[in-house]
């Protein structure tokens, strides 16, 4: 039962992070004001507070749950999907740094840091597929390496 739980938290919390993401892009706009510069930095807290849920569960699932650490450590596309997860990481802290200076600043942002910011958001969206197809090879037995 443990197992799944976590898978079905592990899932819930993937959607849900994509679904902020999905929310950033479409409010960081051209014709963005003030306003919507302080909603998207609100929505932004949540894509932090569920990508480190998405941490500590899935890692919670990686060693507790059925399958067990040693199944996760030695698949190819276990690694594959955290070193995914690591750049969509890194690619959303400039739109954080930028929403928090928006919010900050009291002034709406120009078309440039739009653009700019929109072209980080669209590349963790090109990033999102990789994880769900990394996830299906790993529970499918593909990608082990060595003994495990």
């Amino acid at each position: 039962m443990l197992d799944l739980a976590a898978a079905i938290a592990h899932h819930l919390l993937i959607f849900g992070l994509f679904g902020v993401l999905a929310a950033e892009l479409v409010l960081v706009k051209q014709s963005m004001d003030q306003a919507g510069a302080r909603r998207v930095a609100a929505i932004d807290l949540w894509y932090g507070v569920l990508a480190v849920l998405i941490l500590v569960v899935g890692f919670s699932r990686a060693i507790y749950a059925a399958k067990g650490w040693p199944y996760y450590s030695h698949n190819a596309f276990f690694w594959a999907k955290i070193v995914t997860f690591g750049l969509i990481g890194l690619l959303s802290a400039p739109p954080t740094i930028a929403f928090a200076r928006w919010r900050k600043s009291g002034q709406a942002p120009n078309q440039s840091q739009v653009a700019s910011i929109r072209r980080f958001l669209w590349a963790e969206v090109a990033l999102f597929p990789l994880l769900l197809i990394f996830a299906a090879a790993m529970a499918r037995g593909y990608g082990v390496m060595g003994p495990g």
